[in-house]
């Protein structure tokens, strides 16, 4: 036989080692919001066409560190039988270049030598197959682990109507009169728990109260057909009351949709009103493109001729750590941003994270800068507490605490909005983890969308599209861009409003705004209550440094009266303290939004 030059294969590792440059520069896919939230940002950004590596065994190589196995191997392994075929066989004449076509005999004849091998040379061949694949899995999984996980969001609202609106002050009143007319009539019958697991067809005797409550809400038609089955009208019109409560619109009764329809009409109402007042005043210039943060519905919309051009997920401040509200104006962005430590951080987490592990700033990038210049770590007393003379500032990279974009708008508490590192919160229908500032999730196309009419990186008459900001990125250096025209920002807490089509959406009271504290006592002279029969010793006031005791339900109206004196030193004892937004913080304390990102 006339031997077969081996083929020439291209080198798996060249091109995978391509592919991950390319996906190293363009950083993880954008990912579009979960089922049919493209619908409601606008055009989407064009996919890029990224080169998958192919993994060695669709190009018929061998496992690393091993040769080619030739096709002409097999015939090594033949038996007896197999070789006193071949010697049957005619000879080939020198003369002839060309092999002759092998008869139908002679294929018999290679076929039935092919299966008299021995059983001995099978096993080695079986072992040595068993060999390559336990080789080429470690290949496979380190390309694997290289890949970026695909991210994943939660699903937002696709109504194209904004949240806040010329219109949603006096649309929110409305609702409001709307709603205490329901609670004075009595309002909605409480549903039982357990029509949490019907199933569309099924029969229950709560359904005519379900059917009852949505025909108020506006969500199932009046004209309904009255029956307690859960039929596909009454399914849409849950569908329809999930998407006006910020829940899954699947239209199936879960828990969570049975707490929001047993919440009383009289709970609704004031959520409305409360956030009617707290629209008041309000300066706002709208235009015809501005942003908005709707804080309770952790989630950001991009207004555009008065519809929704874009709506994206967020993360907002914690109940103790809480975003304040804020109107101004968006006017730079920052790419590869650094983050300066505020001294309250320094003193309430760094100087305590640096005594228990001394590696802790080295770990997470953060330097120490002083008046000479940068400062040896071990060359500070972190047993004391100066090192807040020091300002600390982490570099800028994937594991900023900003991440790789962050979206300045000026103003008096310091916060604004930007990228993260840990994405994975986007994934979460409660999403109330920061510091203070907004994280947003596919921050860079929100970008993409401030930067519309700012020139581009290639002079004017450019503009800044995806590859752009990804290459802005990319080389990791600072890169401020200011938007040729500011775009108007603001944060705002609605845990109701309504919209221009007049229907009526809800939001969970996260900073316990809406429920009005207690008013304290008109001269103050009213002293904390104590139990009957407490001596003169347990109705001073606690000492300092001593853990408070809560009141006694019911006390203040048996407790005797004490001395004026003991009321001047606590007056306010039993006044409980609602969580609200700090607005009183310092622009360094609010500054701190995102130290929980470092400290972790």
């Amino acid at each position: 036989m006339v031997p077969v030059p081996p083929r020439r294969h291209a080198r798996p590792h060249a091109a995978l080692g391509a592919g991950l440059s390319l996906l190293a520069l363009l950083g993880a896919p954008a990912v579009a919001l979960a089922q049919g939230a493209g619908a409601v940002q606008g055009s989407p950004v064009p996919p890029l066409a990224v080169p998958v590596a192919v993994p060695p065994a669709a190009t018929g190589e061998a496992a690393k560190g091993q040769e080619p196995r030739m096709p002409e191997a097999k015939g090594e392994a033949k038996g007896t039988a197999g070789k006193a075929a071949d010697a049957k066989r005619p000879e080939t004449k020198p003369a002839e270049a060309a092999p002759e076509p092998v008869p139908a005999q002679g294929k018999a004849q290679d076929a039935k030598a092919q299966d008299a091998r021995s059983p001995d040379n099978k096993a080695q061949d079986t072992k040595s197959s068993d060999i390559k694949t336990q080789q080429a899995k470690p290949q496979e999984a380190a390309k694997k682990s290289r890949e970026p996980a695909p991210l994943v969001y939660a699903k937002v609202s696709t109504d194209p109507n904004p949240t806040l609106t010329p219109r949603t002050f006096l649309d929110t009143l409305r609702a409001a009169e709307r709603y205490a007319a329901f609670a004075e009539a009595g309002g909605w019958e409480r549903l039982p728990e357990d029509l949490a697991r019907l199933k569309p067809g099924e029969r229950n005797p709560a359904i005519p109260a379900l059917r009852h409550h949505l025909t108020l809400t506006g969500d199932l038609p009046a004209d309904a057909p009255p029956n307690d089955r859960l039929d596909p009208p009454l399914v849409a019109a849950i569908a329809a009351f999930q998407a006006r409560h910020g829940l899954p619109d699947s239209g199936i009764l879960g828990r969570l949709t049975i707490n929001a329809l047993n919440v009383p009409a009289a709970v609704r109402q004031r959520q409305l009103a409360a956030s009617a007042a707290r629209l008041m005043g309000s300066k706002f210039p709208f235009g015809d493109r501005y942003v908005v943060v709707n804080i309770p519905s952790a989630a950001v919309e991009a207004v555009e001729n008065g519809a929704v051009a874009r709506r994206y997920v967020a993360v907002v401040g914690s109940p103790d750590k809480a975003t304040p509200p804020v109107e101004t104006r968006i006017t730079d962005i920052n790419f590869n941003p650094t983050w300066t430590v505020p001294a309250s951080v320094v003193k309430n987490e760094i100087i305590p994270q640096m005594r228990k592990n001394p590696g802790y700033l080295a770990k997470n990038h953060i330097r120490i800068l002083g008046p000479s210049g940068e400062v040896d770590p071990t060359r500070i007393d972190w047993a004391g507490e100066k090192a807040v003379n020091y300002t600390l500032r982490q570099d800028s990279g994937f594991d900023n605490s900003l991440g790789q974009v962050r979206i300045d708008m000026p103003n008096r508490f310091a916060v604004y909005m930007h990228d993260t590192p840990a994405k994975s919160l986007f994934a979460a229908s409660v999403r109330f983890h920061s510091h203070g500032c907004v994280r947003v999730g596919q921050v860079k196309e929100l970008v993409g969308w401030l930067l519309q009419g700012t020139d581009g990186p290639n002079g004017p008459g450019t503009n800044w599209g995806p590859i752009e900001i990804e290459t802005g990125i990319a080389d990791g250096e600072r890169r401020d861009i200011k938007l040729a025209k500011p775009v108007p920002v603001v944060f705002v807490y609605l845990t109701g409003f309504a919209t221009p089509d007049g229907k009526a959406h809800f939001r969970d009271d996260i900073y316990a705004l809406d429920t009005p504290a207690p008013e304290p006592a008109a001269t103050g002279a009213i002293p904390p209550a104590a139990p009957p029969g407490a001596d003169a010793a347990s109705a001073k006031p606690a000492s300092a440094g001593a853990a408070p005791t809560a009141p006694r339900p019911g006390a203040a109206h048996d407790a005797k009266p004490a001395p004026a004196r003991a009321a001047a030193t606590k007056p306010a004892a039993v006044k409980p303290t609602p969580v609200k937004p700090a607005v009183g913080r310092s622009a360094a304390e609010r500054h701190s939004l995102e130290s929980v990102e470092p400290i972790r």
